[in-house]
Parts: structure tokens; C-alpha cells; sequence
């Protein structure tokens, strides 16, 4: 059978299908179609009718459940996430509501394409759909019922004035916080919608779909699905109970030594996150991925006068810089100051007025044991700091010196694992300790961004490790000092 051709059609003649006395049931419908017109368009068992198998049709059910709105599918790779949705969304083109409305959304034009091709390939391979569809290179379009699907890449800008009945989102990993925004924001207009986003697990913390999967976990949201498919938590890598447990499609589409290969190929981090499921640290990433959460003590309020120390890293003009203190003592709690970070205006510049006065407005609030800080680009402030508050309680703290630096970080690093230290859940310091990736040097690991230009931040977290190190010296001074008065 030929393709399809792009370009300008001729009216569609046929009389559209008819669907009487289909359930009415939004999953049972789609599913119905699936399997009456449906094809597998590669691999195994292609040109064979789509069966959907049981974990398929409960994501299906899942997703498309009354009241549903957004349904999230958390997938090792190759296990037909791709094909699932170009079914889903060939099915909301012939059996959804009038004008149905399919956008695909990934991070680029052509990880977008992928499912819309599949799209396509399953319309084509059914002579009653390809006559009653017509095929451009941007969009199909069914003339029955005006309905249409559409692929776009990632951006803000391109999501804007669309009604979606359906908008699904192909690989939600590598999407932007700022783009779910913008899906979420078009979404939800009609009596009946779904957004659907079907991916591997991130590898950060500081990502749109870790907060979605928190947020599906807390099971508190009756408009929210959320299906997880991943090995156990320390699980061996081998292991391949733990294997069938992340990848439903093992044994049937997905072959065990396919499986195998990849085990015995990928870095074991990446394995785990993409054919296991698991969420877990980027290759580089410094603090083990959910550790830096189990510290968190919201409960725990740093009170007027208690003894702390501050910790100041600040940038020269446009970039990031933090304040950030922890109390001194045997536990110490991190709690954040304040963070000034540039909005993307690259006019943009730190108020060093506002930074000068959050610094003294610590001072007067807190028992201030010393002000450790950075002195590049700073250190005007910081002499101004020094006769105010005194000499002895601000002073440099060289982060480029890596023989301070290494075994600071290293002793923060084993505080969080071993949670020795507790913090106050703020979310800018989250993320730029998120954004940290480990560089190894002879004395330690040190934080580095992810690249030179990033626009990721790190400057909270290097204050962090700041604040942990004196916080700890000057617990131990004080330990001697009471040592000494017996």
C-alpha cells in the first residue's frame, strides 16, 4: 500500500464510521478502537493487530477515569510508551469529542514527530482510516468531526492558544518547568480533557516531573493518575525479578537479552534510570538523589538570639548570591536567608543595597558567632561588614583555596547522607544543590556547575557547605572550651 501524500487533499467521500453503541466510558471506547482498527507498526508483531495487554489497558483506564485531568506513566524505555500514545491519540482523533483537539508535546520538533509518525503509520496501514484522514507534514486531519493532531516542540511560546482534548507529553524528564506551565494552562478548557505525559524518570530532584510524581504519590489529588513502573529500591542490577517488576513488556515485545546487553553496556546510574525505572543521581550529581529531602524539618524555627553562623557566596553582577546560616551545635539546622537570583534580564543586577542589609538585619536578629563569606567581588562589603559587626566574627572564606574547600565539601556531603544535619526546606536551596555536580580533586570532591556557562545556580549550595564547616568549627570550640573550665 502507498504512503499517505502531504499536500492538498480532495474531499473525503466515504461515509464516516460508525460508532453506535460503542460504551460511552471514555477508556472503554478508546480501547475498543484500538483493537477493531489498530496495527503494530514495527518490531514484534508488526503488521499484526495492536492488542492492548493488561498493564497497557490500566494506564488506559487510569488515565481516562472520570474526573481524571492529568495522568503521569513513569516507563523504563522500550516498552512502547511511543506506541501507546500514537494509539491513544489516533483513537481521540476517531472516537474523542467533536473537534478533538491532539497536541504532542516533547523537547524538540523532532522528539515530537516520533509519536506523531507512529501516528500517522497507524492511520495508513487501515484503508477505512487512511480514506477518512487527511495527512499534512504538521498535522492530521479528520474532516468528519474536524478533528486534528498536531506535534510541537517544547516551548512556552508555541503552547499558546490551543483547546487540546488530549495534549500528551513524550518524555516529561526533559521538559521544563516552565513548559508544563504553559501545558497546564492551556489544558482543563473543555468538560473532558487529559493531559498525559508518559517518560523515563528524570535524574534530578530539581525537575517538573519529580514534583509531579510527589505530588501523585501524596495520592491527595482525585484529578491526578499516577502508574510507576521501577525496579526496588537496592535492588542488584542483575537482578531480574527486579527486571520483570520495571518492565511489563519483558518477555513478550521486549527481549531479556536485549535487556541483558543494555545492562552489560550503560553506566549503572543510567541502566537504572532508563531500563529500571529508578529515580536516581545524574552520573555527576553530588548528593545522592532523595537525600538532601530526608533532612528536611520544617518544624524546626531558628529562634530571635539563638547562636548561629553565616555563610555568604556572592556573585560580581549578574549572576546568583546567597546568605545562608545554620546553628551552631551538635545538630546543626540550615536555614536560608535570603537568595538573590537573576530573573534572565541580562540588564540585571545584585542590589547590593538590599544584600547589605539583609547581612546587617542578621546580625541584629541572631546570636552571629562569624560571617564566613567569599571575598571575590565582595570585599569592600565585607570590610564594611567587619566595622560594624566586628573584625573577628566576619571572615574570607576562599572556596578557590580546594585544600579548605575539598574536605568541607566532603564533610557536608557525609552530614546529609548521614542525616547529621537538618534544614528548613527551602526550595532555591534545593535547587541549587540539585544543580551541583561533583569535580574530584586531590583533596576531595568540590561543586562545580554542570558547565562553565550554565544557567543552572550553585551559589546557595556552596553556601551551605560554608555554613556546615563553621558551623561545626565553632561547636567544637565550644566543646573545648567547656572541657577546659573543668
Amino acid at each position: 500500500m502507498s504512503a499517505l501524500k502531504a499536500g492538498p487533499k480532495a474531499a473525503i467521500a466515504v461515509e464516516p464510521l460508525d460508532f453506535k453503541g460503542w460504551p460511552r466510558d471514555r477508556a472503554k471506547r478508546r480501547m475498543r478502537f484500538i483493537g477493531a482498527y489498530l496495527q503494530v507498526t514495527k518490531g514484534r508483531g508488526a503488521g499484526g493487530p495492536f492488542k492492548l495487554r493488561p498493564w497497557q489497558r490500566a494506564i488506559v483506564t487510569g488515565a481516562f477515569a472520570p474526573g481524571v485531568r492529568t495522568a503521569l506513566v513513569s516507563l523504563p524505555r522500550a516498552n512502547g510508551k511511543s506506541a501507546l500514545a500514537a494509539a491513544l491519540a489516533v483513537a481521540e482523533l476517531f472516537v474523542g469529542p467533536p473537534s478533538a483537539e491532539v497536541l504532542v508535546v516533547a523537547s524538540d520538533q523532532r522528539q515530537a514527530s516520533i509519536v506523531f509518525n507512529l501516528a500517522r503509520r497507524m492511520i495508513e496501514l487501515n484503508p477505512e482510516l487512511a480514506e477518512r484522514a487527511h495527512v499534512y507534514k504538521d498535522k492530521i486531519l479528520v474532516p468528519h468531526n474536524d478533528a486534528t493532531l498536531t506535534p510541537l516542540p517544547a516551548d512556552p511560546a508555541a503552547l499558546h492558544g490551543w483547546d487540546p482534548s488530549l495534549l500528551i507529553v513524550d518524555e516529561l524528564h526533559v521538559v521544563t518547568e516552565a513548559v508544563w506551565e504553559a501545558v497546564t494552562s492551556v489544558s482543563g478548557k473543555r468538560p473532558e480533557s487529559t493531559v498525559l505525559a508518559i517518560s523515563t524518570p528524570a535524574t534530578s530532584a530539581d525537575s517538573i516531573m519529580w514534583k509531579l510524581v510527589e505530588h501523585g504519590r501524596s495520592g491527595q489529588d482525585p484529578a491526578f493518575f499516577l502508574k510507576e513502573f521501577s525496579a526496588p529500591d537496592g535492588c542488584a542490577k542483575d537482578d531480574k525479578a527486579a527486571w520483570a517488576l520495571a518492565n511489563p513488556a519483558l518477555g513478550d515485545f521486549l527481549a531479556e537479552d536485549g535487556l541483558a546487553a543494555a545492562a552489560r553496556t550503560l553506566r549503572e546510574p543510567v541502566f537504572r534510570q532508563l531500563r529500571l525505572g529508578q529515580w536516581v543521581k545524574s552520573a555527576g550529581a553530588w548528593l545522592p538523589f532523595g537525600a538532601w529531602d530526608e533532612c528536611k524539618d520544617t518544624a524546626r524555627v531558628v529562634a530571635p538570639g539563638e547562636r548561629v553562623v553565616l555563610a555568604f557566596d556572592g556573585s560580581a553582577s549578574g549572576d546568583s548570591t546567597a546568605l545562608v546560616g545554620a546553628t551552631v551545635g551538635p545538630k546543626p539546622h540550615v536555614f536560608v536567608l535570603e537568595v538573590w537570583e537573576n530573573p534572565g534580564d541580562p540588564q540585571w543586577r545584585v542590589p547590593r543595597a538590599d544584600v547589605d542589609m539583609a547581612v546587617d538585619l542578621a546580625f541584629t536578629t541572631y546570636d552571629v558567632a562569624e560571617l564566613a563569606a567569599d571575598p571575590w567581588g565582595w570585599r569592600s562589603e565585607l570590610e564594611g561588614w567587619a566595622k560594624r559587626h566586628g573584625e573577628k566574627r566576619v571572615v574570607e572564606f576562599n572556596t578557590a583555596f580546594l585544600k579548605r574547600m575539598g574536605p568541607a565539601t566532603d564533610r557536608a556531603y557525609q552530614a546529609v547522607v548521614e542525616q547529621s544535619v537538618t534544614h528548613d526546606g527551602d526550595h532555591r536551596l534545593a535547587a541549587h544543590l540539585a544543580h551541583a555536580v561533583a569535580k574530584r580533586t586531590p583533596v576531595g570532591d568540590v561543586i562545580v556547575k554542570d558547565a562553565r556557562t550554565s544557567p543552572r545556580k550553585i551559589d546557595a549550595a556552596v553556601a551551605f557547605i560554608i555554613a556546615l564547616d563553621r558551623a561545626a568549627h565553632h561547636t567544637n570550640n565550644k566543646k573545648r572550651h567547656r572541657a577546659a573550665s573543668f
